[in-house]
């Protein structure tokens, strides 16, 4: 078990996301942050604590691709769950193999980002 209840870093340029997402995880139990951009997240002490991360794909500024590999760059490894309102049959596989852990299209249900941070935590 550990000592701490684990970090969820949501980034989304979605103000309903950003509000409502970061208070379902607190209702399962983990520490949730919300950040408006990468950027706001890449200048937080979030960057070396969460233990996970949930990424919109598009965003203005720099993307949730984008920030998975600026991420990679700088040696992190925080397991991240893409979440997208952007149907695109491609990005899913090409996100996953570059080291997702899950990829979920907007709306999802509570159950399917339970099983998503579960599986990131349990990887990461």
């Amino acid at each position: 078990m550990q000592s701490r209840c684990s970090l969820i870093s949501v980034v989304d340029d979605d103000e309903s996301i950003r509000e409502s997402l970061p208070d379902l995880l607190r209702e399962f139990g983990f520490s949730a942050h919300a950040f408006s951009s990468a950027g706001e997240f890449l200048a937080s002490d979030d960057l070396t604590q969460a233990d996970c991360l949930i990424l919109d794909i598009a965003m203005p500024g720099m993307s949730g691709p984008e920030l998975q590999r600026e991420l990679k760059l700088r040696g992190n490894n925080i397991p991240i769950v893409f979440i997208t309102a952007q149907r695109d049959e491609t990005a899913r596989p090409r996100l996953l193999e570059l080291g997702a852990v899950e990829y979920l299209l907007k709306p999802f249900s509570e159950e399917d980002i339970l099983t998503a941070v579960n599986m990131a935590l349990h990887t990461g």
